[in-house]
């Protein structure tokens, strides 16, 4: 007998995942539109990575109290690292990016492979603990998400200027230094409120695939953002109560992160697979353009000779 979706987020700890995944989703729907705007993804993807070292770093330090300070730290220095190689431009840039985090990242590994029961603690950096959330991690995601929230709001006239027109921006006045760094830090929050309960190598989906698929859905400006918002809190819905069920009706240990990050990729396949008979009929009439247009051409030509001089 399948768990009531009710009774299932009734209980507290699932009460709290599901608050968890929608300030989440929101703070990662907002700051998700511009890094899609600005196709910063890898560069997002290089914070993801970077921010372990200083989860491990915190860990060892002050325990869980002190993963947030430590991955924070880690998160707003190589944003700062990461809009500096940005701006120099170049093909190196994308190189020095992934000689960084992968650097970070191997870091990160060799320093919790130095302390005691590295496995299981390697396991929760990387995949997060979604339904131990307690009440204190919980306000410090708050907290993080709405910095992120503010502090791409107060610079969002910039940031959609930069994105559409870096050039034109520049000669505005709007500098591009100061824009990238402010966007940089509200990823890098992003990175770290979201990394607690999904861990290093989920949170990176939460940035990236909801925009990416509302984009596909829509091209109406207004509509971004709450499609974006909308799917992953539905994803979190469905792979918390997915999760639940199954561990206790068929006893199996399923990592909820995972189910929500999968059903964001199936909500991502679905929106492309959409698209599919949209292209088709695009493709099918301007086919049909091109050949009427090479028909009329002869007739034409033809008028044309055929008129006296």
């Amino acid at each position: 007998m399948a768990v009531p979706l009710i009774d299932a987020f009734a209980l507290p700890f699932m009460s709290r995942a599901l608050l968890t995944v929608a300030l989440l989703a929101l703070a990662a729907g907002i700051v998700g539109l511009f890094i899609s705007f600005r196709e910063l993804e890898f560069v997002s993807d290089g914070l993801v990575h970077a921010v372990f070292p200083g989860l491990v770093i915190g860990a060892a330090l002050g325990g869980t109290a002190a993963l947030l300070p430590g991955a924070a730290a880690a998160a707003l220095i190589a944003a700062a690292l990461f809009t500096v190689i940005e701006l120099r431009g170049g093909i190196a840039a994308d190189a020095a990016i992934a000689v960084v985090l992968t650097g970070l990242f191997s870091l990160g590994v060799v320093l919790v492979s130095r302390q005691e029961g590295y496995v299981s603690q390697l396991q929760e950096l990387l995949f997060g603990r979604l339904l131990t959330v307690t009440e204190a991690q919980l306000w410090q995601i708050v907290v993080v998400a709405a910095a992120a929230i503010l502090i791409v709001g107060l610079t969002r006239r910039a940031q959609l200027f930069r994105a559409f027109d870096a050039a034109g921006a520049e000669a505005a006045g709007i500098r591009p230094l100061v824009t990238d760094l402010a966007l940089g830090a509200a990823v890098a929050m992003l990175v770290v409120a979201g990394v607690q309960a999904l861990g290093v190598l989920m949170v990176i989906a939460l940035l990236t695939v909801p925009m990416a698929a509302a984009r596909l859905v829509t091209r109406r400006f207004a509509l971004l953002i709450p499609i974006a918002v909308v799917l992953p809190l539905l994803a979190g819905v469905l792979g918390l109560w997915l999760s639940f069920a199954w561990s206790v009706e068929a006893g199996a240990t399923v990592s909820p992160g995972a189910v929500v990050v999968l059903l964001l990729i199936a909500g991502y396949l679905l929106a492309a697979l959409g698209r599919v008979p949209a292209g088709l009929r695009f493709a099918r009439r301007a086919h049909g353009g091109r050949r009427a247009a090479g028909l009329a051409a002869p007739a034409e030509t033809g008028a044309g000779r055929g008129a006296p001089a």
